[in-house]
């Protein structure tokens, strides 16, 4: 949708609240949140999988690798409200790495959409499998809901945590644990 289109509907949202949009701390406010809204989604325009691709190398590494402590920032897509927090994903490659910041990018690409975070934990952990076709992946998100905390329950400190895990991560409890114990260490 372009940007004026937007900038009319917001300014229509302005009016149907009860304010004048025509106020002056309000006249550039239909653009300024248009402009924000078209950043805080620009994850329709990536394509995740081409982000992995991207930097692939073949490699006899056959450990874990873990970048924890990914910053989200998303929308929930049934209040468009934002829920933020921290991604924890690792993969043991099979032949294949990628390179490290393609990992926060990926994270990026599904978390700048309408989301829910079960979806989001889903689509990362996918994503790497399908493109670097590892021995396993984990990813865990732990985030704060805005819907939850400004409305609704009203539970400020209130904090969900999703995990998704696929291969070694999946069926063998000591590499599972070997990642957990990882993400909970301040080794740093």
């Amino acid at each position: 949708m372009e940007n004026s289109k937007l900038q009319d509907l917001y300014k229509s949202v302005i009016e149907q609240l009860g304010e004048n949009p025509a106020r002056e701390g309000l006249l550039k406010t239909p653009e300024r949140v248009a402009k924000a809204m078209k950043f805080l989604t620009n994850g329709y325009d990536q394509d995740p999988d081409a982000i992995i691709e991207s930097a692939i190398f073949h490699e006899e590494y056959s450990e874990m690798v873990l970048v924890k402590d990914i910053e989200v920032y998303s929308m929930c897509e049934h209040h468009m409200l934002p829920f933020f927090g921290k991604a924890h994903i690792a993969y043991i490659p099979d032949g294949k790495i990628v390179g490290l910041s393609k990992i926060p990018r990926v994270v990026d690409a599904y978390s700048r959409r309408l989301q829910v975070q079960e979806r989001l934990t889903i689509e990362i952990r996918d994503c790497i499998q399908r493109t670097l076709a590892p021995k396993g992946v984990a990813v865990v998100i732990e985030c704060a809901h805005m819907c939850m905390q400004m409305r609704g329950v009203q539970k400020q400190n209130s904090v969900t945590t999703t995990s998704a895990f696929t291969g070694l991560f999946m069926n063998n409890d000591a590499t599972r644990r070997e990642f957990i114990n990882l993400v909970q260490a301040k080794i740093h």
